[in-house]
């Protein structure tokens, strides 16, 4: 058994037309945040905890944002080919967790799509939920968003 831990952070977008998509769901009617792909925030944290719990590096180096062909790409998509290299390396993911810390937009009435978007697409239980930093810091001043993640993966024999 192997354990992974992701973080990810991105500032709120100038562009009001940018989509906030956090666990793979968009969330309407609430700012998007920017980044070289949709900046989903929680699916990238999962991806990082993925990576490190399989020995492969970080997001940034296996996808830098320096790659024109990744530009704009769906984190969906990131994490489909992040479950690729892990399989690669001899890995399934056994469990994850995923907390988003985000003073707006209130998300409780989207915890149980992302946890169900994550978890079909990882393919076990992926558990979802969000927290405040009570307005202290950059996140609590709503300039971002941010979110952490933790993955038990396997070896497969």
């Amino acid at each position: 058994m192997r354990i992974g831990h992701g973080i990810d952070v991105h500032r709120v977008s100038d562009d009001p037309s940018r989509v906030l998509m956090l666990g793979l769901v968009a969330i309407p009617d609430a700012a998007g945040l920017a980044g070289h792909s949709d900046a989903d925030v929680a699916t990238h944290a999962l991806c990082d905890a993925l990576l490190g719990g399989a020995n492969l590096g970080d997001l940034g180096r296996n996808f830098p944002d320096t790659d024109a062909a990744t530009a704009g790409i769906s984190s969906r998509a990131l994490l489909e080919s992040t479950l690729r290299l892990v399989h690669d390396a001899g890995f399934r993911v056994a469990s994850a967790d995923v907390t988003i810390i985000a003073e707006r937009p209130r998300l409780a009435d989207f915890m149980t799509a992302m946890s169900d978007e994550l978890s079909s697409a990882v393919g076990t239980v992926v558990s979802v939920k969000a927290t405040t930093t009570e307005g202290l810091g950059a996140l609590g001043r709503i300039e971002g968003i941010g979110a952490t993640a933790v993955a038990l993966l396997e070896e497969i024999k």
